[in-house]
C-alpha cells in the first residue's frame, strides 16, 4: 500500500510562494528579479 500526500499542501505552497503570489507585493517582485539577475533556472515554485 502507498502512502498518499497530504491533501492541499501543493495548493498551499503555490498560494504563498508561487509566482503570482510573488508578483502580487512589492518585496515578492524584488525577490523574483533578484532571482533573475543571479541567472536562477527556477524563479520560484
Amino acid at each position: 500500500m502507498t502512502k498518499r500526500t497530504l491533501g492541499g499542501t501543493t495548493r498551499k505552497r503555490k498560494r504563498t510562494s508561487g509566482f503570482r503570489a510573488r508578483m502580487r507585493i512589492k518585496s515578492g517582485r524584488r525577490t523574483i528579479n533578484a532571482r533573475r539577475k543571479k541567472g536562477r533556472h527556477r524563479l520560484s515554485v
